[in-house]
């Protein structure tokens, strides 16, 4: 595995996994096939995530509009994750990651709920890395709970308007305690956030790799923390100024 500078590193990735359903249907083979295939290529990416020292993932495994798919499909993809879970468990035990749900997790089928908080439980000493799935996630409706929660406070008078900032706001995410993406991969070159993580990604550094996700593999994994690692992080500053603030 190829060695980054451990100050240069992303602290957290944060990975679209575009394109499972295109690349079956470009080998005349079922969706299904696809998806089983995303699934290894995940995997992969976990270890090497893993191996670089990341230390948090965070992959866009189902979205709250994937629901709208044909029924089939999602079942057929539910069966696929409670699967994998339930394979994956040892292993991430083994390597130290402590695995995550994030998203509206109560809207999974009760045996995919009941996997996923089974492996959270056993998975939570990880200190390792944490992974975290993203599962019927939204990241606008994410948002207008985080209002809501915050809504509710202030009308019983926990709080006042004037308490409500950016910090406390972000406790209400279901990312609360987790440092935002430094870098942000969306495969199969669709250009788009998809609504994902769209409050923690103001200032995210964005890459596009124009692979499905399928064929999406170390050497893109490396080619896209290589990209950037040359990038300059500025946060609305000058580049003479995000200089003198990294020295």
């Amino acid at each position: 595995m190829e060695k980054f500078p451990r100050e240069k590193l992303p602290r957290h990735i944060a990975i679209i996994m575009d394109g499972n359903g295109r690349w079956a249907q470009g080998r005349s083979l079922a969706r299904i096939n696809g998806h089983r295939k995303g699934i290894n290529r995940a995997r992969d990416v976990v270890t090497f995530s893993r191996e670089l020292g990341i230390e948090c993932l965070t992959l866009y495994t189902f979205s709250r509009e994937n629901w709208n798919r044909p029924a089939h499909e999602v079942s057929l993809l539910m069966g696929l994750l409670e699967r994998h879970l339930m394979n994956e468990a040892r292993n991430m035990v083994e390597n130290n990651i402590r695995l995550r749900a994030i998203g509206n997790v109560e809207e999974l089928p009760a045996r995919v709920r009941e996997v996923v908080a089974r492996v959270e439980e056993m998975t939570s000493g990880g200190t390792g890395m944490l992974l975290q799935l993203a599962l019927s996630y939204s990241g606008r409706s994410e948002i207008v709970e985080a209002a809501r929660s915050l809504v509710r406070d202030a009308v019983a008078g926990r709080i006042g308007a004037e308490d409500i900032d950016e910090e406390r706001f972000a406790s209400r995410l279901f990312t609360a305690g987790v440092p935002d993406p430094d870098l942000l991969i969306r495969t199969s070159g669709e250009l788009r956030l998809s609504n994902f993580l769209l409050w923690q990604s103001a200032y995210t550094e964005i890459y596009i790799a124009d692979v499905l996700w399928p064929d999406f593999t170390k050497e893109h994994f490396l080619k896209a923390i290589e990209a950037y690692t040359a990038r300059q992080r500025r946060f609305g500053l000058t580049g003479d100024q995000a200089v003198k603030a990294v020295g």
